[in-house]
Parts: structure tokens; C-alpha cells; sequence
């Protein structure tokens, strides 16, 4: 285990956010398994250095030889106010060593930047929310709200033996929170004489993941096997390629672009303030906005096949053939419902059409107290920065915490250039140590501006 002491944050708060950053990276959490515990226990004894509460939560750990943990800390307020929630994630995706210049579970510490595996997503983001506590913690003021810090297990997965455990299960720890952050929106560098935008996520697609599995009769290939369930399942797939979603623009998109409508090109500052409207009746404007795979990705359900598996011999017809998609819909949209328009268009009853992840999204309502803390930090911070309510194609653990009724936003003080943000579940993530020092900064003040 690497050396847990830090440099003083009063004197170093970059070297102690990139130290501890490293320490984190160091510890592999690739989901699955995820073996979140030992850092878990990393950050809660950390958290306690600094004269935080704090404890490791335990959660289910089926397959994790290291076990499975949430971390769990509180700053106390006076308790004028509901608390505020910073909610991040242990785990991360797989990194393979190939791809990478570094060593992705090596935390290299080098040339202004923390390089590995979760450095954006989302240990760093735990850092940056934990010295953020520690930050407050020194002051001789407290909140009127408790902050609570939480990074949970398994949200690459879902987070159903994560987030999702702990607001079953230990709804307790939340002390009836008010708000929420988490991943899921940053801030965009305008670059020339465009504003920043801070981008607070509100909304997310649903997940709606889904397996399709074709089953037949082994045998040898030298008989032809063209009905088999490899021809059958390509079949499905290929009519599934073909198949085009409905263009509809939700409230929260038609909102997000709205704001930033002043911002764009001139030809198309119109189409987006009335966006619904525009796509309706503007081919010229229709073509341009879809030709942006992101744009298009907030105003239709998507379909990527991702995962493909048949035989292990090219003289076999294997008895099984498996794909599965990584399915996203529109927010008011149900898996169960889109699952019938698939089975409809794959038209073959002999296939096996069903959900692997599968949950109902709501979205936070931006005229809240937190928004207006954001808009306040942004104007103080970074002049001229415009601040829109954002929808994500992706989706966090944010849903769990709506379920309760917290008011949770998806909003990272982070000023990534396109090239950095690329590094998330790709090869070289990385983040600079000013973005750290900045990130835990920025963060404070928004802690300050709604706990007055």
C-alpha cells in the first residue's frame, strides 16, 4: 500500500490532491469484480485525518475476493438546513496496458498531471469532493447544512450493489438530504470569444440494455447451418441497423438548448430556441443538427450493438448465439415499452428478446437554490461563463437519489479541453493538477453559497 500522508492542504492543495489521486489509482477497482473495499477504507481513513465522521459502508460483494464498500463521511453543519450530498464512485472500467504510454494502475504523478485509470472518472472526483469537506472543515464558520460525502461500489455496472443498496437500505446515512451532486456535466472551454458554458446535468437517458439470444441445434458446419442461430441472430441485428427511431425533443432538451441557442452559429441560433418546432418543419436545419451524433443522441433512442457471441470453431454451428445492446431512450421513455418496438422489428419469435439493465429516469428541476449557487460561483470565478441545464445521453447514479426526492445535479468544476475529456474509459485519462486544485476550490464556494 503506497504512503497515506499528505502534504498540508493550507500550503499544497494541489500536491495533496494529486497524492492522494495517485494512492486512489493505485488501488485496481476494475469493475467487475470491483474490489472497492481497500479504497474505501483509503479515503475513510482519510477522511478522519482531516476530523471528519466517517465510515466504510459495507455492500454486497458476490465475485469480489477484496470485498465490496461504500465510503462514507460527514461534515456537520448547524442543522438549519437539509444536508447536501457529493456523490462519486470507487470502481472504473477495464484499462488495457497497450493502449496506454503509462502504466494505467501506476498514478504517475508528471508534467502538471495525475495519469491513470478513474483520474477523471471518477476518483478524481472523489478527491476533489473529500478535500473539498477538508477544506471547510478548517474554517472557523460552520454550514448551515451537513455535507455528506459518498463514493460508492459498482456504478460502472449500475450501481444496484452500490448506490442503489445504500438508498434501500441505509437511507439513514442521507439525514433527509435536500441535494445532490455527482458526475454527468463540467464545463465546456468556449475557446476565441465564446464563453465557458458550465454545463449542471438535470436529465439523463434511460438504460435500457438489452440481450438478444438465438438457440438452435449444434452440428457440423460442413452441412451449410445457414438457419442456424448465428445466420438467425445477424439476421435480427441487421434489421435492427436499419431501423429508425423517432426525432421528439423533451421539455429538458428543448430547455437545454434554448439557453444555448444565443451561443451558436447564426444560421441555426433560431432552430435551436424552438427546437421541437424546427425539426419538424426545417429539413435543411433537421439534416444539420443530426449530422451531430451527440446532438441526435438527445432527441431520439439509440441502438449499439456491443457485445457479440457465438462459436468457438469455424466447423461447429454453436446451439447459441448472443448479442447485446447497449439501448438508450428519450427520459419519459420505458424499457419494457421499447422492447416491444424491437421484438416487432427483429419479426422473429424464435429469439429471445430481453432487458439486462433496465430502470426508470426522472429529471431535477433547475430553478432550485443549487442551480442559482452554481449561476452565482460561475459569474464570481469565470467571467462571462453561461450556465445551462444540461441532458446527458449517458446516465450516472443520480436516479437512485431522485427516487427519494433529492434534487440531484450531474455538474464536475472542471475546465477539460475536448482532448482530455476523450481519456474517460479510453486510454491516457488524466487530469491536471490546477483542474484538481481549481475542481475542490470551485466546489467550496458552491458549499459556502447554499449553506449560508
Amino acid at each position: 500500500m503506497p504512503s497515506r500522508a499528505l502534504p498540508d492542504l493550507d500550503e499544497n492543495l494541489g500536491g495533496a490532491a494529486s497524492q492522494l489521486l495517485s494512492q486512489t489509482i493505485q488501488i485496481n477497482t476494475v469493475n467487475p469484480p470491483g474490489n472497492e473495499r481497500p479504497l474505501a477504507e483509503l479515503l475513510v481513513a482519510a477522511a478522519r485525518r482531516e476530523g471528519l465522521e466517517a465510515n466504510v459502508i459495507e455492500t454486497p460483494s458476490q465475485g469480489s475476493k477484496r470485498g465490496r464498500a461504500a465510503a462514507w463521511a460527514r461534515l456537520p453543519g448547524t442543522g438549519k438546513r437539509p444536508p447536501v450530498v457529493l456523490l462519486s464512485h470507487l470502481d472504473v472500467v477495464p484499462a488495457e496496458p497497450s493502449g496506454w504510454a503509462v502504466d494505467p494502475f501506476g498514478g504517475l504523478v508528471a508534467g502538471g498531471y495525475v495519469v491513470g485509470r478513474g483520474a477523471l472518472d471518477a476518483k478524481g472526483l472523489a478527491v476533489t469532493h473529500l478535500l473539498a469537506m477538508a477544506a471547510l472543515a478548517r474554517r472557523d464558520t460552520r454550514l448551515s447544512r451537513d455535507v455528506i460525502f459518498l463514493s460508492t461500489p459498482d456504478e460502472e455496472t449500475g450501481g444496484r450493489n452500490g448506490a442503489g443498496f445504500i438508498t434501500q437500505r441505509h437511507k439513514d446515512l442521507l439525514r433527509g438530504a435536500e441535494f445532490l451532486f455527482t458526475e454527468g456535466g463540467g464545463i465546456l472551454l468556449g475557446g476565441d470569444d465564446a464563453p465557458n458554458v458550465w454545463g449542471v446535468a438535470v436529465a439523463e437517458k434511460v438504460p435500457c440494455w438489452t440481450r438478444l439470444t438465438a438457440r438452435g441445434t449444434a452440428g457440423h458446419a460442413s452441412t451449410g447451418g445457414l438457419h442456424g442461430p448465428v445466420p438467425r441472430l445477424v439476421a435480427a441485428l441487421e434489421r435492427l441497423r436499419r431501423m429508425q427511431t423517432e426525432v421528439r425533443v423533451v421539455p429538458e432538451v428543448a430547455q437545454m438548448f434554448r439557453k444555448l441557442a444565443p451561443l451558436a452559429e447564426s444560421e441555426n441560433r433560431a432552430g435551436l430556441a424552438n427546437l421541437g418546432d424546427t425539426l419538424a418543419s426545417d429539413p435543411e436545419f433537421e439534416r444539420r443538427f443530426l449530422a451531430d451524433d451527440a446532438r441526435a443522441a438527445l432527441v431520439r433512442n439509440t441502438v449499439a450493438v456491443t457485445v457479440l457471441k457465438a462459436g468457438s470453431s469455424p466447423n461447429v454451428v454453436p446451439e447459441e448465439a448472443v448479442a447485446e445492446l447497449d439501448v438508450r431512450l428519450l427520459p419519459d421513455e420505458r424499457c419494457d415499452e421499447f422492447l416491444e418496438q424491437l421484438r416487432d422489428v427483429v419479426s422473429d419469435p424464435s429469439i429471445r428478446i430481453e432487458p439486462i439493465l433496465a430502470f426508470e429516469n426522472r429529471s431535477s428541476p433547475s430553478d432550485t437554490e443549487l442551480f442559482r449557487a452554481v449561476e452565482r460561483v460561475a459569474s464570481e470565478i469565470d467571467p462571462g461563463a453561461v450556465v445551462v441545464p444540461r441532458v446527458i445521453a449517458g446516465f450516472t447514479d443520480a436516479h437512485y437519489f431522485r427516487e427519494l426526492g433529492i434534487v440531484s445535479y450531474g455538474f464536475v468544476p472542471r475546465w477539460l479541453p475536448p482532448s482530455e475529456t476523450r481519456g474517460i474509459h479510453g486510454p491516457n485519462e488524466r487530469v491536471s493538477i490546477e483542474n484538481l486544485e481549481r475542481g475542490i476550490e470551485a466546489t467550496v464556494k458552491i458549499l459556502e453559497a447554499i449553506g449560508r
